[in-house]
């Protein structure tokens, strides 16, 4: 068992993925998953998930259904429900877990032959390089560009940074997060929503001091 995935990418039959952020309250991974792969029937016991597709195109199937998912589409996956991502083309993608937890797996089938076994050990592991993202802190609000995507991690100064964007907009909650009267936390760190959701949420609502968002937008004339 490791206990911190920041210096490697972890090979899979399906592609490959690495850690490019944590805070203590949330991680998020990079994904790349092949065209014509897809990923064990799994799920998470005491974790939640979240997918953003940045590019690519995904089904995602449950025990009883599919659907279908694209960048910059985005999915809450609950603690053990089990799933699987099949990529029609090639696809990249984060995965948001909270509380961070990579060993909080079960495997229910797989076609490669990983049923009953746990999370990769050290043998499928390599150093990241240059070309690996690490997301900046939000304090500095650094925007950087990644698969047809603009990135922005910031920390808020207000309810205002969160208006005028719009339905293909994405937001990821890192930290803090939306209170309601009597301090009744309805989005929590972890927690992804489109712009348009937001809009009609936040007005009405408040942000949490030390609150911080990954906004996630879609570079104009890029598939």
């Amino acid at each position: 068992m490791i206990s911190d995935y920041g210096d490697v990418v972890v090979k899979k039959p399906w592609g490959e993925e690495y850690l490019c952020y944590r805070n203590g309250e949330v991680a998020i991974w990079f994904l790349y998953i092949k065209a014509g792969e897809k990923t064990s029937m799994h799920c998470h016991p005491t974790k939640n998930t979240g997918l953003v597709v940045l590019k690519g195109s995904l089904e995602l199937s449950f025990i009883r259904n599919t659907i279908s998912l694209e960048g910059l589409d985005k999915i809450h996956i609950f603690r053990s429900r089990f799933h699987s991502s099949y990529a029609k083309t090639d696809s990249f993608l984060f995965e948001v877990e909270s509380p961070e937890d990579k060993e909080d797996l079960v495997r229910l089938d797989d076609k490669y032959g990983r049923e009953g076994t746990g999370y990769e050990g050290k043998e499928f592991f390599s150093d990241k390089t240059e070309d690996h993202i690490w997301l900046p802190d939000p304090s500095k609000g650094n925007e950087i560009r990644l698969h047809g995507c603009f990135l922005r991690h910031e920390e808020l100064t207000s309810k205002v940074d969160l208006y005028g964007l719009s339905e293909e907009d994405v937001v990821v909650f890192t930290s803090g997060g939306i209170v309601a009267t009597g301090n009744k936390k309805i989005l929590y760190p972890g927690d992804i929503a489109d712009g348009a959701t937001l809009g009609k949420i936040v007005p009405k609502f408040e942000v949490q001091k030390k609150t911080s968002v990954l906004k996630i937008k879609k570079i104009a004339n890029t598939k």
